[in-house]
């Protein structure tokens, strides 16, 4: 059975010459009946009129890796006791679907070294069987991939993005410290065996995989999967590692790219922050995660939750909003919860402050990458 109600009329904010209400938003909104999603709430708009319909959620901070971009080597990490329970990230993230969110992306840390994960995705995919939620996915260094791709397809996912910088197994040891390539090697195999639509995520590293860019390339074309390269952010204290001497613009990698393929740009968007072009030889998508060299945030539809209850409104920001503490609150009414998370979007702002350009890390974020979700 469907349900629906109309736009409260105390749901009407302005913000300058700017009505937030769409005209989209003042029409009827339907969902199907879920024990957690009983009705379309007003859709999550923020002051620049864009609609927040994609969820990070890390649910951990810890991982079996310490990538040198990511992590420092000696972590430190949060005390199990001030993490959320898998439960309260399930509250938490139907509250969010009750809300406008078709987009669930579970990160870490490495999300599937935590306890019992698969629980958690095995109760949030009642969401998309009720069409609630378009898609539930995630991003993962590959490490426990072998053990967890069934049980992920049969959760649900049909996708996951894979982290990998190298196919070098020596240098992969080197960046990641604890990692071996072949483990990931054999995760991949497996998603692709359980059905999973693999991508490949690379940060771009001066000196360290610029010459593997062509094999990259051609090692996931021969896999039918398809690549992202990232520019390193600046985030966190990494100890002995200058995040000025790993930076390698995209720019550079997309022209070396055009000397070796024919290169079409693409006009679809995934839901995420990534510009794709097509190689003709290949039929595989490319894609582009610039913060610095081309930001993205004129489009931006996401908030990020970390395994603590923090949402922060942006990557590139300090700026974040507790949401444990109303949701502990009351473990039955969610209406103090969604009027933080509503507060919240209110104070998202238009864009980051991730900048190389004056060749010292400005904009830099005090927190790991790990803490907030990659």
């Amino acid at each position: 059975m469907l349900t629906w109600q109309r736009a409260p009329q105390n749901a009407k904010k302005t913000y300058g010459s700017h009505d937030v209400l769409s005209s989209a938003r003042k029409q009827l909104h339907f969902v199907k009946s879920d024990p957690t999603v009983k009705f379309m709430k007003t859709p999550l708009i923020d002051p620049f009129q864009r609609q927040i319909d994609y969820l990070r959620v890390s649910v951990t901070d810890r991982c079996d890796f310490r990538c040198v971009y990511c992590m420092s080597e000696n972590m430190t990490f949060l005390p199990k006791k001030e993490l959320l329970t898998l439960e309260e990230l399930d509250r938490l993230c139907s509250t969010f679907v009750s809300m406008g969110v078709k987009k669930l992306r579970i990160t870490g840390g490495e999300p599937l070294v935590r306890r019992d994960i698969m629980t958690f995705f095995q109760s949030i995919g009642r969401h998309l069987e009720t069409g609630a939620l378009q898609e539930l996915t995630l991003t993962t260094n590959g490490s426990q991939l072998e053990r967890f791709a069934d049980q992920l397809y049969a959760a649900g996912v049909r996708r996951v993005n894979i982290s990998l910088d190298t196919l070098d197994e020596a240098k992969f040891a080197e960046i990641t410290r604890w990692g071996r390539l072949p483990q990931v090697k054999r995760g991949i195999d497996a998603a692709l065996r359980a059905g999973l639509r693999v991508k490949l995520n690379a940060v771009a590293l001066k000196g360290f995989n610029e010459d593997e860019m062509i094999p990259m390339t051609q090692w996931c074309a021969e896999r039918d999967m398809d690549l992202t390269w990232i520019e390193v952010m600046p985030m966190g204290d990494l100890g002995n590692e200058d995040r000025l001497d790993q930076y390698w613009s995209l720019k550079d990698l997309r022209a070396r790219l055009r000397e070796h393929y024919t290169v079409i740009d693409l006009t679809e968007r995934s839901g995420g922050p990534a510009r794709y072009v097509r190689l003709e030889e290949t039929g595989q998508k490319i894609g582009f995660i610039t913060p610095l060299t081309h930001n993205f945030c004129e489009s931006c539809n996401r908030v990020r939750l970390t395994c603590t209850g923090e949402l922060y409104m942006c990557l590139g920001q300090e700026d974040m909003a507790d949401l444990r503490t109303p949701l502990r609150a009351n473990s039955n009414a969610d209406l103090q919860l969604e009027q933080a998370i509503r507060d919240a979007i209110d104070r998202k702002p238009k864009g980051h402050d991730f900048d190389y350009s004056r060749q010292r890390p400005d904009g830099q974020m005090s927190r790991h990458m790990s803490h907030t979700g990659g």
